[in-house]
């Protein structure tokens, strides 16, 4: 016990889990989380990638307005993939998860408020208010604080970026300070790191999402 009390301080006191030595044999069930988790990253990659491009379409051809009901489908895509990495997030610290599990259902509410009030097309609300964006700031400050979680641990230094940038980016375009061509410029870049962070962390050995399973405070 002492032994445990022992590792769990170190591990606090050092800030992260970042563990790269085997603690313990990985069980089935911390491979499928790692495996969810992971995958909630690559899904939430390939859909800013996706959100880029159509941005960058509507851009070029600004008369065309994005799909009432299919800009719904892919926020909540989003959120599903968001929230994948969400609820399978490997945190020493219980109060990191509760917050982060907290900040989620923050943005479902906020989801739902998008949704009712664009009578199920959540792009009326997005495109056409000023404070439809400011709506996805928990969901960006979710996927912010799983990028900086793995930039602290991993040195994925981009994930330090991308918690900054996400958020400021639907704040500024709430604020109408982005124009058309600056709002697909600037997703497209927050895209771009998302991807870079998506090959940077994917390929990491399992355990290393684990860590130390006796430092974990319940």
């Amino acid at each position: 016990m002492q032994d445990i009390l022992t590792r769990r301080e170190r591990h606090l006191r050092g800030g992260a889990m970042g563990e790269k030595a085997v603690f313990q044999p990985l069980s089935r069930e911390d491979r499928i989380s790692v495996i969810v988790y992971r995958t909630g990253i690559v899904l939430s990659a390939m859909l800013l990638v996706l959100g880029a491009l159509l941005l960058m379409s509507r851009h070029a051809a600004p008369a065309t307005r994005p799909a009432g009901y299919g800009v719904t489908a892919y926020i909540v895509a989003l959120y599903v993939a968001v929230g994948m990495s969400v609820f399978t997030i490997h945190l020493y610290v219980a109060r990191f998860r509760r917050f982060l599990k907290r900040l989620y259902y923050a943005a479902v509410a906020a989801l739902v408020v998008l949704v009712v009030q664009g009578r199920g097309d959540a792009g009326t609300v997005l495109f056409g208010t000023a404070y439809g964006p400011l709506l996805l700031i928990p969901l960006a400050g979710c996927l912010g604080f799983i990028t900086a979680k793995e930039a602290f641990c991993f040195r994925l230094n981009e994930g330090y970026l991308l918690a900054l940038m996400m958020p400021a980016y639907v704040s500024l375009l709430s604020s109408g300070l982005l124009g058309a061509r600056a709002a697909a410029y600037g997703l497209a870049l927050i895209a771009g790191l998302m991807v870079l962070f998506t090959f940077r962390k994917v390929p990491m050995p399992l355990h290393y999402d684990i860590g130390d399973k006796a430092a974990y405070e319940p």
